[in-house]
């Protein structure tokens, strides 16, 4: 008797359809009503009938749907590799710290201009400064985690001591907000909400390039994965270096949890639930197959969650982690009480 092979042709081909779908939703709403057709045409003949609508389109909307679809794949593969490597569903991608780097450096630059001033309130002028100062911030925590990871044989460990450099960032960003005024505080509270627009052609192509490099990472250690999740005892008999596949996993995550945060501040939620969502979705383990099924699934969520936050037809605009937090986590609930174990 012959077992077939399952195909997952066609969910990944749904997927892509609802990716292109959301792209086109995105781009259509927002404050300003731009005809659906005039949408079309702006994107395939680079103009619409209307020079605000070109502007609108082409220095706002497409931009922030790109950026849209980089952070939502990049966190949601994130969040995938770090719970196969922990084998724990509610790891995230910020699990190592990460997040918190990037909030310490943002928080040294904004807030430290009110507790230090000087070089810092010099420095916040500048239009890359939150970008970089939040780069930095993952980079210096990326260094740490894997001299860590090096030293450390239990993964186990590293999860701990990710959690550690987030408590002890944690308690920074307490201190410089305690030693700085209101108007800086305000400034360091919208920058943690998120954001996907306001981002350069510049910027975008940095944060696309570091979105592929991690996704190339990600498909090189899939068959790595699929052995981790059978334990690394089974790992190491069929001759896996689990090390060094920790470090190369580690490195694409940081990769792109890193660049994601730099570019568009903490996004919460996307990488923590979206594999769970995917795998109700393609009924696999393969990472081969889930990794191009997350990043799909992750563009589509955060597509729809900033369609949502722009408030169609308003002036008014809401955070993007308030609104990723409020549509996802309910679904999520949803999936744990109906299957009533965790996803993984």
């Amino acid at each position: 008797m012959t077992h077939h092979q399952p195909s997952y042709k066609k969910p990944l081909l749904l997927l892509a359809l609802l990716t292109i779908m959301a792209i086109f939703i995105n781009i259509s709403l927002g404050s300003v009503s731009i005809p659906f057709k005039e949408v079309i045409a702006g994107l395939f003949t680079g103009t619409t009938n209307k020079t605000s609508w070109d502007y609108i389109l082409f220095n706002y909307r497409i931009p922030k749907a790109i950026t849209a679809i980089a952070a939502g794949g990049g966190l949601a593969i994130s969040g995938l590799l770090m719970q196969t490597v922990f084998r724990n569903p509610l790891a995230g991608p910020f699990v190592l710290g990460l997040s918190s780097g990037a909030s310490l450096g943002v928080a040294l630059l904004i807030l430290g201009a009110g507790a230090f001033g000087g070089i810092f309130g010099i420095l916040l002028g500048n239009s890359w400064s939150l970008v970089i100062a939040a780069a930095l911030g993952s980079f210096l925590v990326l260094l740490a985690v894997l001299a860590v990871t090096l030293k450390v044989k239990d993964t186990m460990a590293i999860l701990i001591i990710g959690l550690m450099f987030g408590s002890v960032t944690a308690a920074v960003v307490g201190v410089l907000s305690y030693f700085s005024n209101a108007e800086q505080l305000q400034q360091y509270i919208f920058w943690s909400f998120g954001s996907l627009g306001d981002q350069s052609w510049t910027g975008i192509a940095i944060l696309i390039t570091c979105f592929i490099v991690g996704l190339v990472i990600a498909l090189a250690t899939s068959k790595s994965l699929n052995a981790l999740l059978l334990g690394e005892n089974y790992a190491k008999s069929m001759g896996l270096n689990i090390k060094k596949q920790t470090l190369f996993i580690i490195l694409a995550t940081s990769i792109l949890a890193g660049s994601i945060t730099a570019f568009a501040g903490p996004i919460a939620f996307v990488g923590l639930a979206v594999p769970h969502l995917t795998r109700q979705i393609i009924k696999t383990s393969n990472h081969l197959i889930l990794i191009p099924a997350v990043t799909l699934m992750g563009a589509i969520l955060l597509l729809v969650c900033d369609t949502i936050a722009q408030i169609p037809f308003s002036e008014y605009t809401l955070p993007i982690n308030a609104v990723t937090s409020m549509v996802g986590a309910p679904v999520v609930i949803w999936l744990l009480v109906r299957k009533r174990k965790l996803l993984f």
